[in-house]
């Protein structure tokens, strides 16, 4: 393992690890993304990806965490101040390789449970929503004309390392609605028109819940599509949940209808 300290804020390492937090094509282009916190490293590697770099603060995390790594750095207080996306992440930072899975990649298995985002914008949002998914068991996640890196730092870190415990693929609606149908998988899009309530709709069976972007909600290609138009009812005087809340309610009440199929 090598091991070596790093003191100045001006170093060719420090410039690299935080141009890779900021720039999304710097990421693409290298293959690599950045990851923070010792939860979410030891997530990570347990994963199965390659950690290529860490970096920590003996001020705050006297050992660094237990994964396969060959370039191993110490930086003081200063530089990984400059070095963290956020305050409070414990202390270390990695260099991780990217994983990019395609749908071919996602194990189905017998009724699998599907998240479907369209258009995801806030890389927050697709954190959380990864997180519930953990969660809730889900098969996967799908995002379908992402227009956000999968692997940006504040969705790594939103995701509490989820974007590596639960598959997460890429692709076009066209391509995620293709897959859904050559697979028997129901598709239930989240929408206010036309819709029955989300309780009332059978998710035991192989399902793919759907959501849009909460300002323009789900394209027609996707409406059409659908097997069923479910709705969250709203009493108030919003129309409206964050994505990730959503997501939590809709893939909980699916875990409600399988336990209570299997009692």
């Amino acid at each position: 393992m090598q091991e070596n300290v790093i003191t100045s804020l001006a170093n060719s390492r420090v410039k690299r690890l935080v141009a890779l937090q900021q720039k999304s094509a710097l990421r693409l282009s290298e293959g690599v993304f950045i990851v923070e916190g010792v939860r979410e490293l030891e997530r990570c590697a347990a994963a199965g990806l390659e950690v290529v770099e860490v970096y920590y603060c003996p001020a705050i995390l006297p050992q660094p965490p237990a994964v396969t790594c060959s370039a191993v750095f110490e930086v003081t207080q200063a530089v990984y101040d400059k070095i963290a996306y956020r305050g409070s992440t414990e202390g270390v930072t990695a260099v991780v390789k990217t994983r990019h899975l395609t749908l071919d990649d996602i194990a189905l298995g017998d009724a699998p449970l599907i998240v479907v985002l369209e258009s995801v914008e806030k890389p927050g949002n697709l954190g959380a929503v990864l997180r519930s998914a953990d969660a809730a068991g889900a098969t996967a996640v799908i995002v379908c004309d992402p227009l956000t890196d999968l692997y940006n730092p504040n969705l790594v870190r939103s995701s509490t390392g989820a974007i590596f415990s639960v598959p997460c693929v890429a692709c076009s609606s066209e391509e995620c609605i293709t897959f859904l149908k050559d697979n028997g998988i129901a598709i239930l899009t989240a929408q206010l028109q036309d819709s029955h309530l989300y309780y009332d709709t059978d998710m035991k069976r192989a399902t793919a819940i759907v959501m849009g972007t909460e300002a323009t909600g789900l394209t027609n290609a996707w409406r059409e599509a659908a097997d069923a138009h479910i709705r969250i009812p709203m009493l108030g005087t919003v129309d409206s949940l964050n994505v990730s809340v959503s997501a939590a309610i809709l893939l909980y009440e699916a875990v409600k209808q399988r336990q209570d199929l299997m009692q």
